[in-house]
């Protein structure tokens, strides 16, 4: 089962429906495919036209029966590229995005120094004490939900109080950071405690947004006296920084894996993840690997755990972002 993995491309429940439906081909025409999902025809046309259009699908054979004909599905594989490739343009504009708010404020704090209060929706906080007292407080405000984008030099953000309090906390740190042993056990520990932690390669910018309400964006490098940050309201937050966090959560992976190329599976998940890819059923890939059906499913269940995927469809598309799918 799917079972809401394409929403993330704007795509809803009918849509998830027809496309699995029409890999399993459990209906010749389209009028069978609407009594199968008991569905009216112009619901079921208008979903067929939207798989169509966001790559999880062909169009129908010109020979074929226009009137009954139904599109070609995508094989799995070829569908997660299609949702990778549009997740890394999204994050690719909101870093974009984020890199001008960022020369937006240099260029304020250089022409006229810090402004005295916000204005548009948009503060620079200047100095690393004045920072450090304004996130402080930030988070001493959280109600609900913090998250986090960090990188070397890393930030240092009181997480263990705001889980005492009952805050979900998120966060999503560079690798390039945590080879301290250090470091890793204090993150586990905080794991321990209801932390959900991920690390990523590429991440773009430090982030701290609390409420999804506001958002504060930490200089690069905070030791410098006019280190300045950005403090944004509601308008560009969820216009732009909210996403940004997401996109980069989705493509990160749990804390502890590798994420070095097709190698950091071990041979015998690698050969299972190639066939669920390949749209093989539990049965087929049993017969593949020359074992009993209800071990290939064990197999199937260790390789989602071990890429921390609820359904194989999310599995697909962590292990393609990460470069374990041949293009």
């Amino acid at each position: 089962m799917i079972q809401g993995e394409l929403t993330t491309l704007g795509l809803g429940r009918t849509e998830e429906r027809a496309y699995e439906a029409l890999l399993k081909e459990q209906a010749d025409g389209a009028d069978e495919l609407a009594r199968l999902l008991d569905l009216p025809r112009e619901r079921l046309d208008a979903a067929l036209d939207r798989l169509v259009a966001h790559g999880f699908a062909r169009p129908p054979d010109p020979s074929s029966d226009e009137g009954d004909a139904l599109p070609h599905p995508a094989a799995p594989a070829a569908a997660i590229r299609t949702l990778i490739h549009r997740r890394q343009a999204e994050l690719h504009q909101k870093s974009a995005e984020l890199a001008r708010l960022r020369m937006a404020a240099d260029r304020l704090v250089g022409d006229f120094g810090e402004p005295r209060g916000s204005g548009g929706g948009v503060e620079v906080v200047t100095g690393r004490r004045v920072i450090a007292e304004r996130v402080d407080r930030l988070l001493a405000a959280a109600e609900r939900e913090v998250v986090i984008l960090d990188r070397p030099p890393f930030t240092s953000p009181d997480v263990g109080a705001l889980l005492a309090r009952g805050v979900e906390v998120r966060a999503v740190l560079d690798r390039a950071g945590l080879a301290d042993p250090g470091r890793a056990r204090a993150l586990a520990c905080l794991a321990g405690r209801g932390l959900r932690v991920r690390v990523a390669g590429d991440v773009p910018a430090k982030l701290l947004a609390v409420d999804r309400r506001v958002t504060l964006l930490p200089p690069a490098d905070a030791a410098g006296p006019r280190a300045s940050a950005l403090v944004v309201g509601d308008g560009l937050l969820c216009g732009a920084l909210v996403p940004l966090f997401e996109a980069v959560w989705e493509r990160a992976g749990p804390l502890g894996t590798e994420e070095d190329g097709a190698g950091a599976l071990p041979g015998p998940q690698q050969e299972v993840l190639a066939l669920l890819a390949a749209g093989f059923k539990d049965e087929a890939i049993a017969r593949r690997l020359g074992v009993h059906v209800h071990t290939a499913r064990r197999r199937i269940s260790r390789l989602l755990e071990s890429l921390d995927a609820r359904t194989r469809f999310q599995a697909g598309a962590r292990a393609s972002s990460r470069g374990w799918l041949d293009d």
